[in-house]
């Protein structure tokens, strides 16, 4: 971007932050990126220190909800060089919700290069902590100031920064929802919209009443099938095939979902993209054929299941089986942490920019 401005922080605030203790998307970095959409053109990218915003109590997505957003992470290999992992699928998947909420696509070239250049601005907040890492948040709303539904004409794009400990630092236990739902084909599940989120939250607070981590979520028709977690995909491993619910809709894409396919299938693994219903998955169990159950998402990485409750029944899973989750974490990690060699080309090291201040 050549018509990038940067105004740095005249003092950091990393030298205050505990590194050991770092509570997940509670601490900010120094700087942020926005560009401005003016109805035909994005405009005016700049860096700024990062600052409190005043929003009209006009905003459109205050009242309408045009607002969506990506979650991807950055780490430093161990040479230092910070890495960031297949920043294109996100800005692919950033655009398929704009498309979908009826927002302007940010171009791909745009998302990356501020990517590059925030990350390699804030770059000392990368926390050096195994399990730990800059957690990068790019988002996008609507600006119009006027009440009416329509779409807005006028929208900010901004990518703050946040250095984070796990998402999940130990095993999660899951209860099935079989009476509130998360999304309906034809509906917005597909997209990393705001609104998603906010729908799920009270379900999640009786789950988490009960004693649970998180919901596992059904279909919206028949209430049967199994489709995502509230804040990851679902991986269910059998003795003789490893199954996750297919795409169709009401399911987010997401991009450690794809990442784990591809490493399992390039293992020799049998990979399912199919409908599996709660019912297959307990006869599974009482059957002794289901090994594995974890969750894959960019926060949680992979996240090892220890418990699902459906109805009356409590399925638990036993941490000695846990083997294939484990070495699909341990090979994203050290390619993520340059602990490993990257042969699919998915990190990618951050791209300096000359500052002047």
């Amino acid at each position: 971007m050549k018509d990038l401005t940067i105004q740095l922080t005249s003092e950091s605030r990393v030298s205050k932050v505990d590194f050991h203790n770092l509570p997940f998307g509670k601490i900010i970095t120094d700087h942020m990126f926005e560009i401005d959409y003016d109805g035909t053109k994005w405009v005016n990218p700049r860096i700024t220190p990062v600052e409190k915003m005043s929003i009209h109590p006009m905003n459109m997505a205050l009242h309408y909800g045009q607002s969506i957003f990506e979650g991807m992470k950055a780490s430093r290999s161990k040479d230092g060089t910070p890495l960031l992992f297949r920043p294109e699928m996100h800005a692919v998947r950033m655009n398929a919700s704009a498309r979908r909420m009826c927002m302007p696509e940010i171009p791909e070239d745009i998302f990356v290069e501020a990517l590059h250049a925030i990350v390699g601005i804030d770059q000392e907040w990368i926390p050096k902590i195994e399990g730990s890492a800059l957690y990068i948040r790019p988002f996008m709303f609507a600006t119009d100031e006027m009440i009416g539904v329509k779409a807005s004409d006028t929208y900010k794009f901004m990518i703050i920064c946040l250095p984070v400990g796990p998402y999940y630092p130990k095993p999660i236990k899951l209860l099935v929802e079989s009476q509130y739902i998360r999304a309906a084909k034809g509906g917005v599940g597909e997209a990393k919209a705001a609104g998603n989120y906010a729908a799920a939250l009270y379900p999640s607070k009786l789950a988490r009443e009960q004693g649970y981590d998180q919901v596992l979520w059904l279909d919206a028709v028949h209430h049967k099938y199994a489709q995502e977690v509230g804040t990851m995909n679902i991986f269910f491993v059998f003795k003789d095939e490893v199954v996750t619910p297919a795409t169709s809709g009401t399911i987010l894409k997401g991009i450690t979902r794809a990442s784990t396919i591809e490493i399992l299938k390039g293992n020799g693994l049998n990979v399912s993209e199919r409908e599996i219903s709660i019912d297959e998955i307990y006869s599974k169990y009482q059957a002794g054929e289901l090994l594995e159950v974890f969750g894959t998402g960019t926060a949680a990485l992979i996240a090892n299941v220890e418990e699902i409750k459906y109805e009356d029944h409590i399925m638990h899973l036993d941490s000695s089986n846990w083997q294939l989750s484990t070495s699909i974490k341990n090979e994203i990690n050290g390619m993520r942490f340059g602990t490993i060699e990257d042969k699919r080309g998915w990190t990618v090291p951050v791209k300096e920019i000359a500052v002047t201040a």
